[in-house]
């Protein structure tokens, strides 16, 4: 059974820094398409960073590059998101997801629009506020 759960979340104050992990089961995330992905109050989901099974192709939202980085270890079956330089608007329950199978369409846009991602973690709130 495919399992991912978020950790890592909490307050943080705009400019600083958060790690967010999510630790798989129930498969190896270096044979999967795994990503994160947020939801801000009263906005729709969107995708952040995204990273290919295999070849670990990696796809980052436009607002995140530069600042946020995704990786995976593959021994502890965990997948990360480093975040620096955080701003309010970033406030959001942050998922992570995975699927074996992406439809047929370029990374980036299934990773933006979050199409094909079908296993879901239950989310970890992210806070940025003074």
């Amino acid at each position: 059974q495919v399992q991912l759960v978020e950790s890592g979340g909490g307050l943080v104050q705009p400019g600083g820094s958060m790690t967010l992990s999510c630790a798989a089961s129930g498969f190896a995330v270096g044979s999967y398409n795994i990503g994160w992905f947020r939801q801000p109050p009263d906005t729709e989901r969107e995708g952040v960073s995204c990273m290919g099974s295999g070849d670990g192709v990696i796809y980052y939202a436009d607002p995140v590059k530069g600042r946020f980085t995704i990786s995976r270890d593959n021994a502890k079956n965990t997948l990360y998101l480093q975040m620096n330089n955080l701003t309010p608007e970033e406030t959001a329950v942050y998922y992570c997801a995975a699927t074996q199978q992406l439809p047929a369409l370029p990374f980036s846009v299934s990773c933006a629009a979050f199409v094909g991602y079908g296993h879901w973690g239950q989310g970890t709130q992210v806070t940025v506020s003074a």
